[in-house]
């Protein structure tokens, strides 16, 4: 029986059809298709599905997996099982997944012999080895992947489909997904996935609607022919258009309509016989196609009469058969015959499963931890659904699946209180449940309730009673949390904790530990000599356990801190022995955050990239990508901004923010996100997602000055690209006179001001730059002479005190590799201008020529228009342009026309690119070659010519050298 034969005409979906086999078109020629079918449940995603895969499958490989609901704990990995053993099915082996192929166990155990190793296995291997698979199999033929109920994901399922979409989108591989969007969470991990995939057009959205009059009146007909235009009505009022339920009111068109809609769904059910009844009732009891072998297990029938029995309930669609397996044909269906079982015949059915899938787990030792709490739950059988809950905990923990182990975890402490020797039966007490679901919820990014659990299990805890050891870890726990939030309380947790120790805990590892976390607060909090004397201390405490970890995460803060202090060489001598003390993950990976933002902030982009890169990949291999990921990410952003690689940026930003992080986290992304915006000249996007952030920012700015510069530092780049003027040197202001003067931050905001102060003068803010500039630079010189550095104060100064033998000594250090790349086209600006006013246009129109170029180059939009707005002012290109269009017309290809009509839209590369189906750096190309024909130095001055000088002229075409042109004349 095919799995994609149709119960019924498909009607009313022509549209979403055509749309679909576009996308299937595309990913034919390698470009980016895939598509998300949204709606309701009932509206007919499924039914589309087997319709497309019936249209694809003589053009392309179908492989289909499903999302199975587990209440509140699904599986990890849930459809990949299925889509992996197609692949190699297709392939005829798993060869082509490369080095990875036994992360591939993670989803089929059955890929090797004897039990998997999780914890040596990284979940990024897992998508690298499909990935592979599917690349494979895309270079035989195309390949559609089809998932269908993401709206019941785990979230690592959410997380390798979102890598598989950015890994392959420019194979031969089309995605669809179904999702009931009305069944996903406001803020839930599938709406934060959906909302994500989209922003970045990682899937493009087919909403499916309910049917209109004519579309029921033509199903209707096809399921039982001709109706009353009465009956017709009454249909449409009962099923609102939902095909679905339309379905379910034809079959009982003779009798009497249910009052309900359980009486609709049950109308089917009702007509099958008394085994074929037995045997659905038992498929009932899994979200997931019931296996033949599990079914003989559950149904006690002999063969011949349970396949009759089959056969029945598949013969009237209530059944569908899906490989070796069974499976209701709609998903509510199997809802309304659940339900309908009476509480002992539902507690009997999951008691059966739950036995069933033990005898299972014991004969082929397959990991079954996830359905057995399920059913034991369902059961109501505590005593049995508390360990193997727990044990489900550890299970997804293991494999990195944190989130799908917090959820576990919680259902193990809502059955604690029904166990009565509940600290017998899983073998650990309640307080450490407590504490290891606190860090799991934590690491899953769950910081609200990770600081619920953590609270909780200190709210039960007697402080004179309990282990002091457990009490001081709960009270560490909570001060990782608060801060992990952004919120204040984190340094008195850490000084509770201490207190505690002092008073009933002699453990010297355990205090110089807490030593580097209060430490760690009090450097974000600008008390730098504080924090080295903290970590001064647990050094030594260390030295003297001989214990590495903790003196390597000792040097590592220290350093930090000494870098504000401008002990710059002192910094990277302690983080070179930080890492040589390093023995374990958690040094490592310290030492790698810490380490790549150091180098970011001394102005050592590139060296600060490699070193992140290096910690996100140890990230992934530990399972904390989400958390100690996120942030090494904005350790690579951040230095990408400045070097002026915004396409990758941007891409790493989508990344991030498409995963769920702590709160903190997301804070800092968020502000490259807004940098990103601004960078883009989507200065409206960039206001409204700073409004929207703000009271974030500004409560993480009380605790972090990190925070605090870099929340400055993005007003300031906010105001002075947008032409604020006032506004922006009210912020300088701020900073010079109330912001922390000891901070190597403070170095960014300083040199930012020089773009403010060379868009001052351009404006003839002449005298009120000069007195701002001079505090400016007198704050520069205030600094320690470690954070200043000859490239940063060659520019920032020439910047304050502009003259041309000052702005031309700057430029090799402008165009240096350690220094923010704006101040490439900065520093020419004010060059221009100073040649302007000594009267030297030639000299000053060849130096504007160059920050054109430059400000194109990067992309930068304020830039652009900056140097345009500056040609325009002066004169120095508008006669020029003028002449070239007037004496002679300028061909243009097809394609940098199309790329020419979009630029005077005020589009992007990215956009154009996306617009014309186009890579944004081919894009860039077309770009500097309209530039060079139209004799213009930016975007926007191409864009006004486009407008103002010409016009384009579309029926003056002809062919040159076998190239179509197109001639922009004169109006």
């Amino acid at each position: 029986m095919s799995l994609f034969a149709p119960s019924a005409e498909m009607v009313g979906r022509d549209t979403e059809l055509e749309l679909l086999r576009e996308a299937l078109d595309r990913a034919h020629r390698g470009e980016p298709a895939s598509v998300l079918l949204s709606g309701e449940a009932g509206i007919g995603k499924s039914r589309m599905l087997r319709e497309f895969a019936r249209i694809a499958e003589p053009q392309a490989t179908v492989l289909t997996g499903w999302c199975l609901d587990y209440g509140s704990t699904p599986a990890p990995y849930g459809p990949m099982a299925a889509i992996v053993r197609g692949l190699v099915a297709e392939l005829g082996g798993a060869e082509a997944a490369g080095p990875g192929r036994d992360a591939l166990r993670l989803v089929l155990p059955e890929f090797g012999e004897g039990p998997i190793d999780r914890a040596s296995v990284a979940p990024e291997s897992l998508g690298e080895a499909i990935a592979n698979l599917l690349e494979a199999a895309a270079l035989i033929r195309p390949v559609a992947v089809l998932v269908e109920d993401l709206h019941w994901a785990d979230a690592a399922t959410l997380s390798l489909v979102s890598f598989l979409l950015r890994a392959l989108a420019d194979r031969r591989v089309l995605f669809v997904l179904t999702c009931r969007t009305d069944e996903t969470r406001r803020g839930g991990p599938v709406r934060a996935f959906l909302g994500e995939a989209e922003r970045a057009r990682l899937i493009e959205r087919i909403p499916l609607g309910r049917l209109d009059r004519q579309s029921l009146r033509t199903l209707v007909a096809s399921l039982a022919g001709d109706v009353d235009e009465s009956a017709l009505t009454r249909m449409l009022e009962r099923s609102e258009g939902v095909p679905f339920f339309v379905e379910e009111l034809v079959c009982n068109v003779q009798g009497p309509l249910p009052e309900t809609l359980r009486d609709l769904l049950l109308a089917r059910f009702d007509q099958l016989g008394d085994d074929a009844q037995r045997v659905v009732r038992a498929v009932s009891g899994s979200e997931a196609p019931v296996s033949h072998e599990l079914l003989a297990r559950l149904v006690d029938l002999d063969e011949q009469r349970r396949d009759a029995a089959i056969r029945e309930a598949t013969n009237a669609a209530v059944l569908v058969v899906r490989d070796d397996a069974y499976a209701f044909r709609h998903a509510l269906l199997r809802e309304a015959v659940h339900d309908d079982l009476l509480p002992g015949e539902r507690a009997r059915l999951h008691w059966d499963y739950a036995d069933a899938l033990e005898r299972i787990a014991d004969e082929t030792g397959a990991p079954l931890q996830s359905a057995l709490a399920f059913h034991w739950h369902l059961a109501r059988d505590a005593p049995r659904a508390l360990p193997a809950a727990v044990a489900a905990m550890v299970q997804a923990k293991v494999s990195f699946a944190y989130s799908t182990a917090a959820r576990f975890g919680e259902l193990a402490l809502e059955l604690w209180d029904q166990v009565p020797d509940a600290e017998e039966v899983t073998g650990t007490p309640r307080v450490m449940l407590q504490m290891r679901l606190g860090q799991i919820l934590r690491n899953a990014g769950h910081g609200e309730r990770a600081l619920a659990v953590v609270d909780l299990a200190l709210s039960e805890l007697d402080p004179h009673e309990a282990d002091p050891a457990v009490h001081v870890r709960l009270l560490r726990d909570k001060g990782l949390n608060l801060q992990n939030l952004a919120r204040p309380g984190a340094i008195e947790a850490f000084l509770e904790a201490l207190e505690v120790m002092a008073a009933r805990l002699d453990d010297d590892r355990l205090r110089a530990s807490l030593l580097t976390y209060l430490a760690g607060r009090y450097q974000l909090a600008g008390r730098f000599e504080e924090a080295i004397g903290l970590l001064e201390e647990a050094r030594s405490i260390a030295d003297r356990l001989g214990d590495d970890e903790i003196a390597s995460v000792a040097i590592n803060l220290r350093s930090a801190g000494r870098m504000h202090l401008g002990e710059v060489d002192e910094m990277i001598a302690g983080f070179a022995e930080s890492r040589r003390r390093a023995q374990r993950h958690d040094s490592r990976l310290r030492y790698r955050v810490n380490y790549s933002d150091a180098l970011y902030v001394t102005g050592r982009f590139r060296d600060a990239i490699v070193i992140a890169e290096e910690g996100i990949a140890q990230a992934e291999s530990i399972g904390v990508r989400r958390t100690s990921g996120s942030i090494l990410t904005q350790n690579i952003v951040e230095p990408l901004l400045e070097l002026g690689e915004i396409a990758w940026a941007e891409r790493l930003l989508d990344t991030d923010l498409g995963m769920r992080t702590l709160r903190v986290f997301r804070v800092y992304t968020t502000g490259s996100r807004v940098r990103a915006l601004i960078w883009r000249g989507r200065l409206d996007e960039a206001r409204s997602l700073l409004d929207e952030w703000r009271p974030v920012f500004e409560l993480a700015a009380e605790l972090e000055q990190q925070v605090a510069f870099g929340y400055l530092g993005i007003e300031l780049m906010l105001t002075t690209a947008g032409g604020d003027l006032d506004g922006a040197v009210a912020l300088v202001r701020h900073l010079l006179d109330e912001a922390p003067t000891v901070n190597a931050l403070r170095r960014f905001v300083l040199l930012s001001a020089g773009w403010l102060l060379v868009r001052m003068r351009a404006r003839g803010d002449a005298e009120r730059a000069s007195g701002l500039a001079r505090e400016v630079a007198a704050a520069w010189e205030a600094l320690p002479t470690g954070l200043r550095g000859d490239a940063w104060s060659a520019v920032l100064l020439a910047l304050c005190a502009p003259s041309e033998q000052a702005l031309r000594a700057a430029l090799p250090f402008a165009d240096g590799p350690d220094i923010p790349v704006i101040h490439r086209v900065t520093v020419r600006l004010d060059l221009a201008r100073t040649l302007v006013a000594a009267g030297d246009r030639a000299s000053a129109a060849a130096v504007l020529a160059e920050a054109g170029e430059i400000a194109a180059a990067l992309e930068h939009a304020p830039l652009q228009d900056q140097v345009a707005e500056f040609a325009a002012a002066t004169g120095l290109r508008a006669a020029g342009t003028a002449d070239a269009i007037a004496e002679a017309a300028v061909d243009l290809t097809v394609r940098e026309r199309q790329v020419l009509d979009l630029l005077v839209e005020g589009l992007s590369n990215r956009q154009i690119g996306e617009r014309l189906f186009i890579s944004a750096k081919t894009v860039s190309v077309h770009v500097s070659a309209i530039l060079r024909k139209l004799g213009v130095a930016s975007r926007t001055e191409a864009a006004v010519v486009a407008t103002r000088g010409g016009a384009v002229a579309p029926a003056s075409t002809e062919t040159l050298s076998g190239a179509q042109v197109i001639r922009i004349t004169d109006a």
